[in-house]
């Protein structure tokens, strides 16, 4: 009878036990549904993987499907493998006569960032409506049989779990869990790497850090045309009075000494989607806690001259846009985000809401207050939200552009040195080509008593190669965890690097070196490069610029 009571402690132990005993391990877990997760997903499952895409999105895509429509192109050519394939795709798409809705092919034009929109030569399509992306991104999981998990946020705290120096599981907050040999985060903000002990960097390094000209504090470089220039704006209530106090939006703070480093980060904007098509037109709604005294710096812009508000108002198919800052005070956020990288859930979702309010509340100021220009007004007013667009959001979109948060500090940081090729890149796993562009990171008040931005950078570059040490942790840290998308580089030449064409190839790439370290057996920091070169390129990666067309 002595057995009993131990039978039943056993029985009651599996019990309680069983979900863990019975949880499946797939090969891949790809953490995070932005386009470089998708893409991850999707090349593991064609390697012969099992995979599951899981994270806090409902939509997949990230940015790619969230507005930015008006794609970062750089140079087309050294965008290879199934990023080109997702721009053949969008190509294919609108090639279908019902996917022109509003507006016929003839009449759209062909206007692109550094291509054109539809290049028919070579069946891509870089100019899209953020729905469109969106199918293709369903499309691309149906197509592979791809499990995904939505809506299911990591628990940071303890929902990491590790044996030997690898990731074995991950928790969310619902309860559920996961287990895998390989791990992708593919996150904007890097969570997962983070909670699993992974070394990154937040802000802007110094100057010394890595010996690079255009990190840290940038006081004095105008780049672009964000910024202020000679306008010689006051940013006092009472213009010159500093004891009236200062407009909203402007930092009080002293910007920094030149080339240090700091805490700051890339401004955030929503890429929302406007129309000006009568029959899919939502007006700009007034956002709760509208307050129009926070748009009083952009009155003064006006009243100085500057005219250029609607010159990032790109226009995708059927009379939509991809709207982007432009200017010394436009959709950017600047100064409101810098928390956001490490911040939690909760505070996560007080600076989107802030954000969103400021931007749907600078719409609503553009086209409703009487003090801005009559034709800036006018115009405005001809735009409103789509309403095929974002339909469970109020037609905003569901992704912020998170331009940088967490970055690695893997196995290789990239450096403006590589982007500039005065030192070689080992182990290319992917090409970027875009500018070195870095958005303001703060708007502050000059000695000589006028309000200007700082951070705005754009340094030309010719395509060039990005490390696998970059998307791996140091040795010693995680054995089997990529992140394609928080990868190890410096603030300035994550400037770069962050386009998403370029998350998609590294995405891919780093799917590809999941599979091979698992048939290997080996750390991630181990895979035979060689052998991983050899598939990249079967699968069509671009690891080499030759300068022809391609």
């Amino acid at each position: 009878m002595k057995t009993l009571p131990r039978l039943l402690n056993l029985l009651l132990f599996l019990s309680a036990n069983a979900m863990v005993l019975a949880e499946p391990v797939y090969d891949v877990v790809v953490y995070g549904a932005t386009s470089a997760g998708v893409i991850a997903a999707v090349q593991a499952k064609k390697l012969g993987n099992s995979v599951v895409l899981v994270g806090p999105d409902k939509h997949l895509g990230g940015l790619s499907s969230g507005g930015l429509g008006f794609t970062d192109t750089g140079n087309k050519a050294v965008i290879g493998g199934l990023a080109r394939d997702f721009y053949h795709r969008i190509w294919v798409e609108y090639q279908r006569p019902e996917t022109w809705k509003f507006q016929s092919r003839e009449s759209y034009g062909n206007k692109g960032q550094g291509t054109p929109a539809m290049d028919g030569e070579n069946r891509t399509m870089w100019i899209f409506e953020p729905r469109v992306a969106e199918k293709v991104f369903e499309d691309y999981v149906k197509e592979n049989g791809i499990e995904v998990w939505r809506d299911e946020w990591l628990d940071r705290k303890a929902g990491v779990r590790k044996e030997g120096g690898a990731v074995v599981e991950i928790g969310m907050l619902s309860g559920k869990r996961v287990a895998g040999k390989m791990f992708i985060d593919a996150t904007y903000e890097g969570d997962l790497l983070a909670a699993a002990g992974v070394s990154y960097h937040v802000g802007r390094e110094s100057q010394q850090v890595y010996g690079e000209k255009w990190n840290g504090v940038q006081v004095g470089v105008l780049h672009h045309g964000h910024h202020f220039g000679k306008l010689q704006i006051s940013p006092y209530r009472v213009p010159g009075d500093p004891s009236s106090g200062v407009l909203p939006r402007i930092s009080t703070e002293p910007p920094g000494e030149y080339g240090a480093g700091d805490k700051r980060v890339q401004a955030y904007c929503y890429r929302f989607c406007a129309t000006t098509a009568l029959e899919n037109r939502v007006p700009f709604p007034k956002p709760e806690g509208y307050d129009a005294g926070q748009y009083e710096l952009l009155l003064r812009v006006f009243a100085a001259g500057w005219n250029e508000t609607f010159r990032k108002f790109d226009p995708v198919p059927n009379h939509k846009t991809d709207t982007n800052n432009h200017g010394p005070f436009s959709f950017d956020n600047i100064g409101m985000n810098y928390d956001y990288p490490e911040a939690t859930y909760e505070r996560r979702r007080e600076i989107l809401s802030e954000h969103r309010t400021y931007q749907q509340g600078l719409l609503y100021f553009l086209a409703n207050d009487p003090r801005v220009p009559a034709d800036i007004r006018e115009k405005a007013s001809s735009y409103g939200l789509p309403k095929d667009e974002f339909m469970d959001n109020g037609h905003w979109p569901h992704q912020i552009y998170v331009r940088e948060a967490r970055r690695m500090v893997g196995l290789h940081v990239m450096t403006e040195h590589e982007l500039l090729k005065t030192r070689p890149t080992p182990d290319p796993v992917g090409m970027g080509s875009y500018t070195i562009d870095s958005h303001n990171t703060q708007r502050y008040i000059t000695p000589e008593g006028y309000v200007q931005n700082e951070g705005d950078i754009g340094v030309h570059v010719t395509p060039y190669t990005i490390s696998y040490g970059s998307l791996v942790p140091k040795k010693g840290e995680v054995r089997n965890l990529f992140a394609p998308v928080c990868v190890s580089s410096s603030h300035i030449a994550y400037g770069s690097i962050r386009m998403e064409p370029v998350f998609m190839i590294l995405g891919q790439s780093a799917a590809t070196a999941a599979s091979l370290a698992i048939r290997h057996g080996v750390a991630v920091q181990d895979v035979p490069y060689a052998e991983l070169r050899s598939r990249l390129l079967a699968d069509g990666q671009v690891l080499e610029y030759s300068g022809k067309p391609h």
